[in-house]
């Protein structure tokens, strides 16, 4: 059967079922006539598959497929090896940069808290050889308040621009994937041009700490450990490189499962490792104890734009947010009554099936929102595909709860809050209006013509 979206084969999500689909693909190594024997030549080839990938393959040119597939842990391996050499003109500094939502699926895997967890993990990654383990918590604060400024923006000048209402999330990069080759100029402007916080992460190693450390953005080797395939996706975006270096600023994305297949190849529990603190950009500064967003699965845009936007436009301080529950439970509403009027109408949007109907109700000029936060897994980041599937690939219900009640056991703080974030503001943004702040924090989409009629696809 042929996908309505697709012009040249057919659409890997429509064939859920199908053989083919299921057909697991070597990762791609481009170093493998070259490989080193090491230590680490027993790690089998990891394998994924297609529709592990949000974005299905028709989605993706063949060069980005190979350099997905090339994403895994033998990169990892090949920078620690090539660190073992004696020329040191190939070393590099290895950073790797952790996603909140990747340390529940660890504390739930080891039985330990998700603070120990984080510890744990940094040491086991420091025991490979990795030189700085940051927390990319930091991130997603620039990513939230430059969207929490957009988003107002947009707001108070409705009336003056068209595409201004309603804002789309831009934190994750299935949606993102989607709605940039498939959904286009309709939908593309209503998106917040806030970098993700993957994408901040990168520059901010590549930029300012690299520049701290007195290092070339090419002589640093960027991992981030991520909840889901997409993002690998994301870091092959040409907006997130240095092209003066070559160097782009997130080099490999490993999911949590694959590291996890790494304490599984070299027989280590986190339990057995010594705890070792992250490390902080700033050395002069102390933040507290790890923290989270005040989002029940995510990074929490939709809490946090909704509270600033009550705050800033109508001088309403909102302290618990209460969720209306639609046709599902991914696909939920908040609003804010002023003076018996509705003054802010808010969605969480997640999973594919959920945002292509608000997508429908945008074309027909039915959509009702400010504000929509769209993340392409159904339940959250929590629940990316890279860390919350059993063996034959289906959703691990039981681990996923775990998940979300330990995540929601860390405690919340405010992005305003952060000492490091106004530290680096100034000195690394030059102000918060900064033109910057633009080239560090913000991104513009692709507008292409999609490639066929782009929302008769069902999935």
């Amino acid at each position: 059967m042929k996908c309505e979206n697709c012009t040249k084969k057919e659409c890997s999500k429509k064939l859920k079922n199908d053989d083919k689909q299921n057909t697991q693909v070597d990762i791609l190594n481009s170093n493998d006539e070259n490989e080193e024997t090491s230590e680490f030549h027993k790690l089998a080839n990891a394998k994924i598959f297609l529709s592990d990938c949000l974005a299905c393959d028709n989605c993706i040119t063949s060069e980005e497929a190979v350099r997905v597939f090339q994403q895994n842990q033998k990169e990892l391996f090949r920078v620690l090896n090539l660190n073992k050499k004696c020329d040191t003109s190939k070393h590099k500094v290895l950073a790797v940069s952790v996603c909140p939502q990747s340390l529940p699926y660890f504390a739930a895997k080891f039985s330990l808290s998700v603070s120990e967890a984080a510890k744990r993990l940094c040491g086991f990654l420091k025991s490979l050889g990795v030189h700085y383990v940051f927390d990319t918590t930091i991130a997603a604060d620039f990513s939230i308040l430059e969207s929490q400024k957009e988003f107002v923006q947009r707001y108070r000048h409705q009336n003056e621009e068209e595409h201004a209402l309603p804002m789309f999330a831009s934190a994750c990069p299935g949606w993102i994937q989607y709605a940039e080759r498939v959904l286009s100029k309709p939908v593309t402007p209503h998106i917040c041009t806030a970098k993700s916080p993957q994408q901040i992460m990168g520059s901010l190693v590549k930029g300012y700490f690299a520049r701290q450390q007195n290092l070339s953005p090419d002589k640093i080797f960027h991992i981030i450990v991520a909840p889901c395939y997409d993002k690998k996706l994301e870091a092959l975006r040409i907006d997130f490189s240095t092209p003066l270096y070559n160097s782009q600023d997130v080099d490999c994305v490993l999911t949590s499962g694959e590291i996890f297949q790494i304490m599984e190849e070299r027989k280590i529990s986190l339990e057995q490792v010594a705890e070792v603190a992250s490390d902080n950009l700033f050395d002069g500064i102390k933040e507290s104890e790890l923290v989270r967003h005040d989002g029940r699965r995510s990074d929490g845009y939709l809490e946090h734009i909704f509270k600033h936007a009550a705050k800033e436009l109508f001088d309403t301080d909102v302290k618990e947010i209460s969720y209306k529950v639609l046709k599902n439970k991914d696909f939920q509403e908040v609003t804010l009554e002023k003076g018996g009027e509705t003054v802010l109408r808010f969605a969480a949007a997640y999973g594919f099936r959920n945002i292509q109907n608000m997508v429908l109700k945008l074309k027909k000029g039915k959509c009702s929102y400010h504000f929509v936060e769209v993340l392409a897994c159904p339940g959250g980041c929590l629940n990316g595909k890279g860390q919350a599937q059993t063996e034959d690939g289906r959703p691990d219900k039981a681990l996923l709860s775990q998940m979300e009640e330990m995540y929601a056991a860390v405690p919340v703080r405010l992005p305003e809050t952060s000492r490091t974030v106004q530290k680096l503001y100034q000195e690394w943004l030059e102000g918060m209006d900064s033109m910057k702040v633009w080239e560090s924090l913000h991104t513009k989409y692709s507008t292409e013509k999609p490639t066929a009629n782009n929302l008769d696809i069902k999935w």
